[in-house]
């Protein structure tokens, strides 16, 4: 094993405790000995605790202006001057209400609760002086001596050092290298760290997840031993344990965690469609006040007029729907449910069911990277592709069998041997050996096993490089830091001496090795790099521009692989002169670096490669919904510029025919400044920008930048941080006013998914941090294109239809009240009373109208081909001022010919109005609901006659409003009739010859 330091332990967490960000020491096994209070190491997303929860619910309840309203009204029935009616007809619906809401925000506390006391309770090994003991995650304290094993890769643990994944927190998909303390090596055991009195002396939490500085001091040695200690002795959280088992001292817990600190915290998320409700009740409030007025008014403000006003207040109250926010709440849970059950994306999670309308008006979809690639790579290599493992494995009997072949046959057999051994020499890869139950480790190291062998390194592109040339006979066996052994397909082993190495730089861009193979003594120095620098590296040729065209164009990432021979002389000559610039202190790099471009003249160019990042199934075509649906696509990734673009290309989120800007780096006002002009010119063009740039463009000119990136097709943001991407949402959110969706599956992306108006988290082999925050979850990313196609678009539009249903049922009857006092002299006398004003808004029309949440206008197929149809919701027609007036307009029209038609065919007692027009008015509610839907569905039919049935049943109890008699006579029948008639026909014909003449688009293609 390997000892390092894990500065911090537990996944995620939002933990309470803590205080002000301060340096610490912290002595190893000793967390009793700390001089400061640190945070529990605990994660806690609940909203509420078991004493804030029912006074936070109703808060949240009654911060809604309808909500406060209601209650209001109920509270205003104890003053009997005030008192219309018995107390249950305000009291019931109200409390139904919240009865409703405070079991959902149950039942989401307790998933919430359930889902945290599971990553609590996960299990680690902590060494004491007991020996090892397993403690929860939320038992770690600082101090404490944590073992931690790898959890991705086989065993493996190369001279101290680990490697180590960091894509859940930066979003690199690179593996990292992680370096012991050297002092700790010397010790026998790891239970020794226990014996020794040492302490790590480290710096105040921030949020830079690339820097670290610290110092390691021993005490009890002769003299003290003290070392300093960076990046490359950390690991923090949201990373893994790629390779070894650590051995590390907790440094940071709960809030102080660099991917807590870089993760905002999530706000409530309350969706553009119920502001706009909001906004419609507040201008039904006004129409009541209004009304009210004009009743006291027109009674020349006599008397007590200022009770009358309360009054009147009271008896349009209907005109505000008490039932809207529970229809609502519930057909987002109906939503909610079929999304989870809908199996064409299955396993897809609701987290947030309070927002599924907010997936059918998405303008803005900002994703990372990771979320639409998959972890493997296929490798393409140019001129070398063909039978290669045949002349690897048989190079003599290819040329024996062609006796007659000419010198040009031979030459290419050997350019192919080698390409073959250049890319397999020309690396950082490492192969590592594990047990496999058969073999064990040290015997599977000695005899190169194949079924035991792993390779790992800090790129998975090398990886495939390997992986290939394996594939073709020539396999990397072993390998540490002086010397390389590849293996031929004869059984051969190949030792090469490592002589130097050049690692890969942004500045460079490209790697070098120098070799001397041990079985021949030659010295060559290998080359591979990007096409931009080799093309004035290598020997001229006519080719290499126009294959590494090919190949960009298809979205590979290509290098250009080179070598170049070199005599002994030649070598100690370079050695020398390297040497010394390395010794020097003024302009080393640059020394260096000049040193090395001495041996890159006129290389001999060996071959192209060309990876490509293997695309989750269809992503393509549900990019190309996307885009067709109106819907902009950024790509906000942590990985390299080179990598994001090809990966923007292979997705086809630019374009063939999409020109690609490249931002050019910029450090100050002046260079952003002309850089914008630049971008400006180009039109209908893809960004590419990386995170240094976009921060300084948001610093000094942020609306210009916005205002232009807001206009292209595509934007891909490279080398982002977490806390960056959250910023370039909230910008969009600002300066566009459009709904944002973030999609991710990594750490790195959860303060981006919170911060978006809807976050969906992928969940995959990134873990479940990104799912677990956000408010819907998928297994796969083409799912995306179903959930806002089909259910985004079904959700807004159905709750749409809904709330714009239940404000024309409760404007129906507030205008049969209106017409009803003007008629009786301004009398704030309730036409209906008791059971009669309860029922009509629960058992006799609320089946009906709620089963709206079924209807859909076309079949989700035909969403799915037709992506333009969602571009239809995005200016909100749905829902709007015009159809809101609309509706307010039949109400009034049906709710005067009701009134008006029962007051003039009424006979002699009141009861008969409120039998006409009670009945007529319930018969209307339910042709509106046949009339509004689009798609029967069985359950609608079934809540039609259900109602109806218990309208007529009940009709028997309800002898003290309806005269029974009279309802049974011919009378009474024709009157409803020709009442129900005229209020309802003629919107049936114009709907007709509305979609006659003026059909709606969705409309012609289900024709």
């Amino acid at each position: 094993f390997c000892e390092n330091f894990i500065i911090q332990c537990c996944p995620w967490s939002r933990c309470c405790g803590g205080g002000d960000f301060r340096p610490r020491t912290v002595w190893l096994g000793h967390p009793e000995k700390r001089e400061q209070r640190y945070p529990r190491n605990v994660i806690n997303n609940q909203k509420y605790n078991f004493f804030t929860f029912l006074p936070g619910v109703l808060f949240n309840q009654f911060k809604y202006f309808f909500n406060l309203y209601f209650l209001l009204l109920a509270c205003s029935q104890f003053v009997n001057e005030l008192r219309l009616g018995a107390l249950y007809t305000y009291w019931v619906p109200l409390g139904f209400v919240l009865i409703i809401t405070i079991m959902r925000e149950a039942v989401e506390e307790m998933r919430c609760f359930l889902r945290d006391k599971e990553v609590n309770s996960q299990i680690y090994s902590k060494l004491s002086t007991r020996g090892t003991v397993k403690v929860k995650s939320s038992g770690i304290q600082v101090g404490d001596l944590i073992i931690v094993e790898k959890t991705f890769v086989p065993d493996f643990c190369h001279k101290g050092s680990c490697f180590l994944r960091t894509d859940q927190l930066d979003g690199e998909t690179d593996w990292k290298l992680r370096l012991p303390v050297a002092c700790t090596q010397r010790l026998p055991t790891a239970a020794d760290l226990l014996q020794i009195r040492s302490f790590v002396y480290a710096e105040e939490p921030n949020i830079d997840i690339h820097n670290f500085i610290g110092t390691f001091t021993r005490e009890d040695g002769d003299p003290p031993v003290s070392e300093s200690l960076s990046i490359e002795n950390t690991l923090w959280a949201s990373t893994v344990i790629a390779s070894g088992t650590v051995v590390g001292v907790v440094i940071y817990t709960g809030k102080e965690l660099r991917s807590v600190m870089n993760t905002s915290n999530p706000r409530h998320k309350i969706g553009l469609f119920d502001l706009e409700v909001n906004c419609l009740t507040k201008i039904l409030f006004g129409a009541l006040v209004v009304v009210s007025l004009v009743m006291v008014a027109l009674q020349h403000f006599a008397g007590r007029w200022y009770l009358q006003i309360f009054r009147f207040l009271l008896l349009f109250s209907n005109i505000v729907p008490i039932s809207l926010r529970v229809n609502l709440d519930m057909g987002k849970m109906v939503y909610s449910w079929m999304i989870k059950k809908d199996s064409k994306i299955p396993g897809t999670g609701v987290r947030a069911s309070t927002i599924p309308e907010q997936l059918g008006r998405i303008s803005y979809l900002l994703t990372d990277k990771t979320g639409m690639i998959s972890c493997l790579r296929f490798l393409i290599l140019k001129n070398v592709a063909l039978h290669i493992y045949s002349l690897w494995r048989k190079p003599s009997q290819s040329a024996s069998r062609a006796p007659g072949a000419t010198k040009v046959r031979k030459t290419i057999s050997s350019r192919v041997h080698e390409a073959v051994k250049a890319i397999a020499l020309v690396h950082n890869v490492t192969p590592a050996y594990e047990s496999n139950g058969v073999t064990d480790q040290a015997e599977a190291e000695q005899h190169y096993e194949d079924t035991c062998r792993v390779y790992q390194a800090s790129s998975p592109d090398e990886v495939s490089l390997v992986q290939w040339t394996e594939s073709v006979g020539l396999t990397l066996v072993g390998r540490d830091q002086s010397s390389m052994q590849l293996r031929t397909p004869s059984g051969q082993i190949l030792t090469f001496t490592i002589l130097q190495i050049f690692p890969f730089t942004y500045e460079s861009k490209r790697m070098g090795i120098i070799v001397r193979d041990e079985s021949t003594g030659e010295i060559t120095f290998y080359l591979k790099g990007a096409d931009v620098v080799m093309a004035g590296i290598v020997q001229y040729n006519d080719w290499l521009e126009e294959e590494c065209g090919n190949m960009a164009r298809e979205g590979l990432r290509v290098l250009v692989v080179a070598k170049k021979s070199l005599t002994e002389e030649q070598y100690q000559d370079f050695e020398a002169r390297y040497v010394q610039a390395k010794l020097s202190v003024h302009d080393r790099s640059l020394k260096v670096a000049t040193v090395i471009e001495s041996l890159e003249m006129e290389m001999e160019l060996l071959c192209l490669t060309g990876v490509e990042d293997q695309l989750q199934a269809d992503v393509r075509p549900t990019l190309e919904i996307l885009r067709n649906a109106g819907i902009k696509v950024w790509m906000l990734t942590g990985d390299k510029l080179e990598t994001a673009t090809c990966t923007a290309k292979n997705a086809h989120l630019v374009t063939r025919n999409q020109d690609i800007h490249v931002f050019r780096p910029v450090t100050t006002r002046s260079e952003a400044h002309l850089e914008l002009n630049a971008f400006r010119r180009k039109h209908d063009c893809a960004l590419v920008i990386s995170g240094d740039s976009l921060e300084v463009c948001l610093k000094f000119y942020e609306y210009e930048f916005m205002e232009l990136a807001c206009q292209c097709p595509a934007v891909v943001c490279c080398r982002c941080a977490p806390t960056q991407k959250a910023q370039i949402v909230r910008l969009l959110q600002e300066r566009t006013g459009k709904l944002t969706c973030a999609v991710g599956d990594g750490g790195n992306d959860v303060s981006m998914i919170q911060e978006a108006d809807c976050g969906v988290g992928v969940e995959g082999k990134e873990g479940k941090q990104a799912s677990l925050a956000a408010d819907f979850s998928i297994t796969q990313f083409k799912h995306l294109g179903r959930l806002l196609m089909v259910h985004g678009r079904n959700s807004y539009k159905r709750s749409a239809a809904l709330s714009q249903f239940v404000i024309h049922r409760s404007l129906c009857i507030s205008t049969m009240q209106a017409v009803f006092s003007s008629v009786f002299y301004f009398a704030s006398v309730p036409l209906y009373q008791g059971f009669l004003i309860i029922g009509y808004s629960t058992i006799y029309t609320m089946f009906p109208v709620f089963s709206l949440v079924l209807d859909k206008d076309v079949k989700s197929e035909v969403a799915m081909l037709y992506p333009e149809l969602y571009k239809d919701l995005l200016k909100g027609r749905p829902l709007s001022f015009k159809t809101f007036l609309l509706w307010v307009l039949i109400s009034i029209y049906q709710g005067s010919i009701i009134m008006y038609g029962a007051l003039l065919l009424f006979e002699s007692e009141f009861v008969h109005i409120v039998a006409i027009s009670f009945t007529s008015l319930i018969l209307t509610e339910l042709l509106m609901v046949a009339l509004t839907v689009q798609t029967w569905h069985w359950l609608m039919i079934v809540a039609e006659l259900l109602s109806l049935a218990c309208y007529i049943a009940s009709l028997v109890f309800l002898h003290e409003f309806i005269d029974l008699y009279f309802i049974t006579t011919l009378s009474f029948v024709w009157k409803v009739t020709a009442i129900t008639l005229v209020s309802c026909l003629p919107l049936y014909i114009l709907k007709y010859l509305r979609r006659r003449f003026s059909p709606p688009s969705y409309s012609k293609l289900t024709s």
